[in-house]
């Protein structure tokens, strides 16, 4: 097949509806185009072409799984393992490809999101009725993105409207009196687009943690044997235009307030604001040379209370702007050279003695295909206020052995810096600390057929100069390390009738420091992991299921502490009574088995969830 690599202004960004997506979760129906996507190497690429492990989810997807969150949509995905504690809006971990919880980037329409003392993303917090699709690309994209990006990177993209003027809604409840209200109102025409929506969901929740209390506590460290709720209230704005010149300007906003409860000593309740803003203008100068100016602000704020008193606040404000040229050297090779600046605030009821940091990155990359090759090269240095100069880089070979199956390898560095807390927070910080540091090696085969699509892939990462407590000098200090290796399968297709997904993951996430816990199980981390999604259209019915196994995993470095494996069985119904009309049922966990992802946290049981949902055709 010949590959024409183009910017991505050049290639309508339009997920085409109905497609399985870079081995995505099931849709109604396998066609012949793949997806585009454009966070593998900042560029649009078909999920064929791309180098990169790539998951694409789309907003079918989404409405097809029922699912009520993003960690929902995500759970069990070839790469992922998650820890919440304790049901919707609570804290939640990602860890990718074993890697830690704070070593994936993380995007919202190319804003970069987080909390910059935490140094992870609230995925608890996301709206999921508000999103378009989201594209999780394994495996180390520092030589494109800078810091963080060293088990792979997520970008998420909200609903971006188009075409006729159409409105939309949906309305939903469920166990745990949880509910959703959803409002929108989407449209454009041809050539420009809109979005206008609202979102509520709110729940009762359940008793969030079983902990034990002050001496010899665990989990949260108190008895509060309490249903913790939730609630989350989001308004979503996104409006472009495509000019006669093929010029574009695209305006994104994103406000989520979520209020949370939860099981805690010294807090048991929040307040959070997770906000985006930003702009885009792609313009070509010349044919062959594509400009991307991106500018925005992502917030992300947290005042925190007990028992209704107020106790903290902790706010993170992360300017970001972005120039990057795309210059095409022929019909198959690509040059794209880029400047990234990044400025973080953080401000609170903690008195941090550093409360900004800067930091600038230039990056250059290569694409091209050269007869049965594919390369992809790239190399970014970033100067960071903090801690000075970081240089990574990345290179990628794909080599097609035949028609419709690959061999790809490849090699990159990453890099995480430190938080504001582990440098900056008083009595604990220390500013002499330097970024974390990663090496990562993997070979892969993928093949494509007419209506099955496959992949598998091996990987070895090497995380040094890894942020620890130190014991010695009662400070965190560069001195753990880490070893993940990992195997990764993904088939999709469909047979008899059926729409088939199936993810599954072996891991071995392996504590290399010194001391006792050498050669442990990384905690929190599942060595085993599965996912099978079936689904197929009866008439005016579709019915499906979804199967999430996960093998034990420890919630201690010294793995003395043994969560134990898991499966959950979840099953799924949709009837369309009327065009654009459905009603949908969703029973989850139905063999209600009891789990825990992080000790001391239960997952929910048996739930029933029950939604009205109107969506216009083409709308």
């Amino acid at each position: 097949m010949k590959k024409i690599y183009a910017p991505a202004g050049w290639v309508l960004l339009a997920v085409c509806s109905g497609s399985w997506g870079a081995e995505g979760l099931p849709a109604r129906e396998v066609v012949a185009l793949a997806p585009v996507v454009v966070t593998a190497s900042r560029t649009a690429q078909t999920a064929e072409e791309t180098l990169a492990s790539v998951t694409v989810i789309t907003r079918e997807d989404i409405e097809a799984s029922q699912a009520l969150s993003v960690q929902e949509v995500l759970r069990g995905l070839a790469g992922l393992s998650i820890a919440n504690n304790g049901g919707l809006g609570k804290n939640t971990s990602l860890f990718l490809r074993g890697t830690e919880s704070d070593h994936v980037l993380v995007l919202i329409d190319g804003i970069k999101v987080g909390s910059a003392t935490l140094g992870q993303a609230a995925f608890q917090d996301f709206p999921l009725e508000q999103i378009e699709r989201i594209e999780v690309v394994r495996g180390p994209r520092s030589s494109l993105y800078g810091s963080e990006a060293i088990g792979g990177v997520i970008q998420i993209f909200t609903r971006r409207g188009g075409g006729a003027p159409a409105p939309y809604f949906s309305v939903g409840a469920g166990t745990h009196s949880t509910s959703s209200l959803v409002a929108g109102l989407q449209g454009g025409g041809e050539r420009s687009w809109f979005h206008l929506g609202l979102s509520n969901l709110d729940t009762q929740g359940f008793n969030a943690c079983t902990g034990k209390p002050f001496p010899g506590g665990a989990g949260c460290f108190t008895v509060e044997p309490d249903a913790d709720g939730y609630r989350n209230r989001v308004g979503s704005l996104r409006l472009g235009h495509r000019f006669d010149n093929g010029a574009e300007v695209d305006f994104h906003a994103l406000r989520a307030k979520g209020q949370n409860e939860f099981d805690g000593t010294f807090v048991n309740e929040s307040e959070s604001v997770q906000q985006v803003v930003g702009g885009r203008l792609k313009f070509s100068p010349l044919s062959r040379w594509q400009v991307a100016l991106t500018a925005g602000q992502s917030r992300d704020e947290s005042d925190n209370f007990l028992n209704g008193v107020f106790q903290s606040r902790f706010d993170t404000r992360r300017d970001l702007f972005s120039l990057q040229n795309d210059i095409a050297l022929g019909a198959n090779q690509l040059v794209t050279v880029g400047f990234d600046h990044q400025n973080d605030r953080v401000d609170g009821t903690v008195a941090f003695p550093v409360t900004s940091r800067r930091n600038e990155g230039l990056f250059a990359q290569y694409l091209g295909r050269l007869g049965a090759h594919d390369l992809q090269a790239s190399l970014r240095r970033d100067d960071n206020e903090q801690f000075g100069g970081k240089t990574t880089g990345a290179a990628a070979w794909g080599y097609e052995l035949m028609q419709g199956l690959r061999f790809i390898a490849s090699y990159g560095t990453a890099f995480k810096a430190p938080t504001f807390n582990e440098l900056f927070f008083p009595g604990f910080g220390n500013p002499k600390l330097h970024p974390e540091e990663s090496r990562s090696v993997e070979v892969g085969l993928e093949g494509i057929g007419r209506l099955w699509r496959w992949s598998l892939h091996a990987y070895q990462t090497q995380v040094d100069q890894l942020i620890a407590f130190d014991a010695a000098t009662f400070l965190p200090q560069n001195i753990d390390e880490a070893r993940l290796r990992g195997i990764e399968g993904i088939v999709s297709g469909q047979m008899a009738g059926w729409r088939i997904v199936a993810h599954a993951t072996l891991l071995d996430p392996e504590n290399r420091s010194s001391g006792p816990n050498h050669g442990k199980v990384l905690p929190r981390r599942a060595e085993q992991s599965a996912r099978l999604d079936v689904d197929r259209d009866i008439g005016r019915f579709t019915v499906g299921a979804t199967v999430v196994a996960e093998g034990r995993r420890f919630d201690d470095l010294a793995n003395t502490r043994r969560l134990g494996g898991y499966a959950t069985v979840d099953l799924r119904a949709e009837y369309r009574p009327y065009k654009d009309w459905a009603v949908q049922l969703k029973v989850g966990n139905v063999l209600d088995k009891d789990y825990e992802t992080a000790a001391f946290f239960p997952q929910d049981g048996t739930t029933v969830f029950v939604t009205l949902r109107y969506r216009p055709q083409g709308g």
